[in-house]
């Protein structure tokens, strides 16, 4: 794993740190499990990209009461469909590439492609077999969309390396922290991470709330420094937090149509 998500995405695996530590106990939960049987590719997720960088699509959600407001110095005041563009809006601000442009612009939207809702998350095992589902709805999950400005959401400036890499995989998570704690109703969280210029996407992050019961239990800054750190300047030991709560949740993913017509995203390990 020699360079990040935005770097050479053609060598699979070495698209992620190598150094990671073992990842924390998951909290055990039920998923569906069942197998599929894929039919046709879909299609590729860059379309859905460069035609949702307009704009963020808002997301209704619900607020979540009872204390939330000391887990973290900050929370979001709006409510309904403009909670989950102000949490998007005020995380992304604090990203910043090495000459102080924003890093990234977030788009926050249902989980679909091209107009078509993704009913269905399939995570594969090593061996190829779906054996883990999750059930998705307009109000049970989001799709994040990271993107870098440039083409099918590349960053368009600097230099791909680990550390940005890492960066970027650290917006990701601060971001669905903050909707699992403040949009009660999001259980799912699905981040396309941006790609290396001249690529198309490829690597994803899932995340599931009950995968974050600990963080979500304990105040933020305890997870992640207040201050949101540079590129090169993560502190080691959340270096390794970051590494932990991410690269377990990272995947390549493709897209494809099940026997009814609804899109199904498959999620693959890197490897």
């Amino acid at each position: 794993m020699a360079t990040d998500v935005t770097g050479d995405v053609t060598t699979g695996v070495q698209a992620f740190p190598t150094e990671q530590q073992a990842p924390e106990p998951k909290p055990s939960r039920r998923r569906r499990p069942y197998q599929l049987r894929f039919l046709v590719v879909y299609g590729i997720l860059a379309g859905v990209l460069g035609a949702g960088i307009a704009g963020i699509v808002l997301l209704v959600g619900t607020s979540v009461g009872g204390g939330a407001a000391s887990w973290s110095t900050w929370k979001p005041t709006k409510s309904g469909a403009a909670r989950v563009s102000q949490i998007a809006q005020h995380v992304s601000k604090a990203y910043r590439l090495t000459d102080g442009g924003q890093l990234l612009d977030v788009i926050a939207k249902p989980p679909a492609v091209q107009n078509v809702p993704i009913k269905a998350v399939a995570v594969r095992n090593k061996a190829g077999n779906a054996d883990e589902v999750s059930l998705f709805d307009d109000q049970n999950s989001l799709m994040l969309v990271l993107c870098g400005g440039g083409t099918a959401c590349a960053i368009s400036k600097g230099t791909a390396s680990v550390e940005r890499g890492r960066l970027v995989r650290r917006e990701a998570l601060e971001l669905a922290l903050y909707t699992f704690k403040y949009v009660g109703n999001v259980k799912y969280i699905v981040a396309f991470m941006p790609p290396k210029k001249g690529s198309q996407p490829q690597y994803a992050l899932y995340f599931h709330r009950d995968d974050f019961d600990r963080q979500l239990k304990h105040p933020l800054a305890e997870t992640l420094s207040t201050k949101t750190p540079k590129q090169n300047t993560i502190p080691p030991l959340e270096v390794g937090r970051i590494d932990k709560l991410t690269e377990p949740h990272t995947f390549k993913f493709s897209l494809q149509q099940a026997q009814q017509g609804d899109a199904i995203l498959v999620l693959d390990p890197p490897v």
